[in-house]
């Protein structure tokens, strides 16, 4: 069984809340994520015709709301894929403030559904529940979000969520709401994404392993009388030639030593995340087996939790693995590369024009500029209505 194929496709990027490196693993090149830095990112996105940037969420991150409700103002197009935590907000206050932030950035909001895969953490955030407590929780949660925000009084009765009379004064711009983002690699995250979800999300697997996981969760939507949608989330190295993107794959881990990578490797370990399991597994923390499939690339995943693959070549042959993705039946790419500014515009003029979006990408100039060499100063001669320009040679 495969997914319907998708014509075209949204290009997303990525909003480094956690801060941003040249190095993975190294404070080598690294940057804080603070406002100003963000906003470059996000105004670059947004300027580039990407689609919409996610933004993390979890201790190590930026609040993703705030972030969210402060880039809202100072981008125009760009969508805020921003996510909602059950267990750690009620499912009333989440409606609230997806309502307001959908008016505050006129309709730009994207909600993205996370459960948190880490139990040291959700203990950090006073969430004690087991893995299948939690997708229990988060059912019941939608069960009411959704409901709330599509209007009318709601009441409800469930094992960790509890409702009398909730109601929004007022609603989303987006009927009924946001659409909703979800990943999951679980049965029991199927089984939510198949009642509850718009859109499907998987980290960036080797495409055997992902057209399972689409047909599986396709099939039981289906069950359901449901239609979603499906999305990846994956790094990106693409450079003029295979050779340089190779080599770029290389530089980004150079500075990454093997107690780094132990040390990152133990706290994937404890977590009882299916997906993160499912990266872990494609490298085993492993430097000699990075490349898990043609041109899909591991290296990330050593330090990095989440995410952990990369796309990497030329722009014709990352077009192609996009492309082979797309015909699996996915049609939002959430794509980021270190750091996350230059790779915001590497990415946009050598890949975007090769890709079938569903949205507008900027045009790459048609003006070329030649000369003069140098520094250029012109001056109006008024008396004889002509202009003069002398060349400072620059060297």
């Amino acid at each position: 069984m495969t997914a319907n194929i998708p014509d075209k496709i949204n290009v997303l990027w990525f909003i480094p809340t956690f801060g941003d490196n040249r190095y993975l693993g190294s404070s080598v090149g690294s940057r804080q994520a603070d406002l100003p830095y963000l906003t470059q990112v996000a105004q670059a996105a947004d300027t580039l015709g990407y689609y919409g940037a996610l933004l993390p969420t979890g201790r190590a991150c930026e609040d993703s709301w705030i972030i969210a409700s402060a880039l809202a103002p100072l981008t125009k197009q760009l969508k805020l894929l921003v996510a909602v935590r059950p267990g750690l907000q009620s499912p009333t206050v989440a409606a609230r403030m997806t309502a307001t932030l959908d008016r505050v950035s006129n309709g730009r909001l994207l909600v993205n559904v996370v459960t948190g895969g880490d139990p040291v953490e959700n203990r950090g955030d006073g969430l004690f529940v087991d893995h299948k407590e939690r997708y229990t929780l988060t059912r019941e949660f939608l069960d009411v979000y959704r409901a709330v925000l599509s209007g009318g009084s709601v009441n409800y009765n469930g094992q960790f969520v509890q409702v009398e009379d909730a109601r929004l004064t007022y609603p989303p711009i987006q009927s009924p709401y946001p659409p909703l983002y979800f990943g999951g690699s679980s049965d029991a995250a199927h089984d939510i994404a198949a009642k509850s979800i718009d859109k499907y999300l998987t980290w960036g697997e080797p495409p055997a392993d992902v057209a399972a996981k689409i047909a599986g969760v396709k099939a039981a939507a289906e069950a359901q009388g449901r239609r979603i949608t499906f999305g990846i989330r994956l790094h990106v190295i693409v450079r003029e030639t295979n050779e340089e993107a190779w080599r770029a794959a290389d530089r980004l881990i150079e500075h990454l030593d093997d107690d780094a990578i132990d040390a990152a490797q133990k706290v994937f370990a404890r977590m009882d995340s299916v997906g993160q399991n499912r990266m872990t597994r494609l490298h085993g923390g492993r430097r000699d087996k990075l490349e898990v499939s043609p041109n899909l690339w591991a290296g990330v995943g050593l330090v990095r939790g989440g995410a952990g693959t990369a796309l990497v070549g030329d722009p014709d042959t990352v077009a192609e693995r996009i492309d082979e993705y797309r015909r699996l039946g996915i049609d939002s790419f959430i794509l980021s590369g270190y750091p996350h500014l230059e790779e915001a515009y590497r990415v946009a003029e050598l890949l975007l024009p090769k890709l079938p979006l569903a949205h507008g990408a900027r045009s790459a100039s048609q003006v070329v500029n030649m000369g003069p060499f140098g520094e250029a100063l012109a001056s109006t001669d008024s008396a004889n209505n002509r202009s003069s320009i002398s060349a400072v040679s620059a060297g």
